[in-house]
């Protein structure tokens, strides 16, 4: 089978790689038709993990069911599914608390938790970025699709992460109706936040960024958006909300946070979110953070470290809810609102190209080039056209 393969800082390629296949009788094989770029590929494809090279990218996937195990009883072949980023056992301490995001079994290192495809530190689990994807312990981690799914997989693909990781912001930030709520990154997570923070019935959603086709996205779900090359966004907010701060925050940048001249600041959003939220708000932290970054801008940095305003935070009575998102906890009632018609998540896709022609999309997605809000990858796209 043919997959998107890492070869080292900003080199990937798409290249023959062993077929992926049943391997246990709890086990999957779904034939992919939709795989994401994330944000989150691309501290990897910067060479800012310690991704292997040899191994492919992979982790928001979706495809049709080709074979199942002996062991597998609801998944049927040629059935849809979107499968959570989250590789999950379903009967460990944590599955069982709906922690999914922290499975004791799938991850093989015991002093570790949590797994995923095609991802630095998470296990050995090939990513979809490619034909075929094994699915372990299938039953539990595929989220089966309705007959609308081939023809919206555009907007069902985003259930794999985005969209409950962008939602699982606003759950620890605790949106509720009539908030003010101000989200840090209108990347595809943070423009996926602004959506959940609009679906929980925000009052008003304001949305930081520096990038004019991202802000454009936050404006047409009606959000306010904030340029930080241009004004100063914790001005803004205060501006906006009678200089009280806003209800609550959603962090959706990540340590490779920087200002607008380019320079990296791993600090920035989260020093900005505790002058931003009010006294006693709180603040949902879902960008990435790592606990050693040798690139890093500064000796903080490297070690996984910031330099962050502890004092005001504590000053102000602030709670922050952080890690990566518990897909299952959200997947269902998030699917059932797209295909109700209640959310259309694939808004911010920009592309779909055929696997052909990751590299490309990995180049213009990296630069932040103009229009390149969301890559679909499309394993069965036949030619290289747009």
């Amino acid at each position: 089978m043919k997959a998107v393969v890492y070869e080292g800082p900003r080199q990937v390629s798409v290249k023959d790689v062993p077929d992926a296949r049943i391997e246990r009788p709890t086990d999957v094989l779904v034939r992919i038709t939709s795989a994401n770029i994330c944000g989150s590929d691309l501290h990897m494809y910067e060479g800012r993990t310690d991704f292997e090279p040899g191994r492919w990218f992979g982790h928001e996937n979706l495809g049709q069911v080709v074979e199942v195990g002996d062991g597998v009883d609801k998944v049927q072949v040629g059935e849809y599914v979107v499968l959570p980023f989250n590789i999950a056992c379903g009967h460990c301490k944590n599955c069982e608390r709906q922690l999914t995001n922290y499975c004791l079994t799938a991850q093989p290192e015991p002093n570790m938790a949590g797994a995923a495809y095609g991802f630095a530190d998470m296990g050995p689990y090939a990513g979809g970025q490619a034909e075929l994807l094994r699915v372990p312990w299938g039953d539990f981690n595929c989220l089966r699709l309705g007959e609308d799914a081939e023809q919206r997989q555009t907007d069902y693909v985003m259930l794999a992460d985005i969209f409950p990781t962008g939602y699982h912001a606003t759950e620890m930030a605790g949106v509720q109706p009539g908030d003010q709520t101000v989200i840090y990154g209108a990347g595809p997570v943070g423009l996926m936040a602004a959506l959940s923070a609009t679906i929980r019935g925000a009052g008003k959603v304001m949305v930081v960024d520096r990038h004019p086709d991202r802000l454009r996205l936050a404006e047409s779900i009606g959000a306010i958006a904030i340029d930080d090359s241009k004004v100063d966004p914790v001005q803004v907010v205060l501006d906006e909300t009678m200089g009280l701060g806003a209800d609550n925050g959603c962090e959706c940048v990540g340590y490779q946070a920087h200002e607008p001249d380019g320079q990296e600041q791993a600090n920035l959003t989260m020093n900005r979110l505790v002058a931003s939220v009010r006294f006693t708000g709180k603040i949902g932290n879902v960008g990435v953070f790592v606990p050693k970054d040798p690139g890093g801008s500064d000796e903080l940095a490297k070690q996984g470290r910031i330099a962050f305003d502890y004092g005001m935070f504590w000053f102000k009575g602030q709670h922050i809810g952080s890690g990566q998102a518990p897909v299952k906890k959200y997947n269902r009632q998030l699917r059932d609102l797209i295909a109700a018609g209640k959310a259309e998540p694939s808004f911010i896709v920009s592309h779909e190209l055929p696997l052909d022609r990751a590299p490309e999309a990995y180049e213009h997605f990296d630069k932040r080039d103009d229009g390149w809000t969301k890559v679909v990858l499309r394993p069965g796209m036949a030619g290289t056209g747009a």
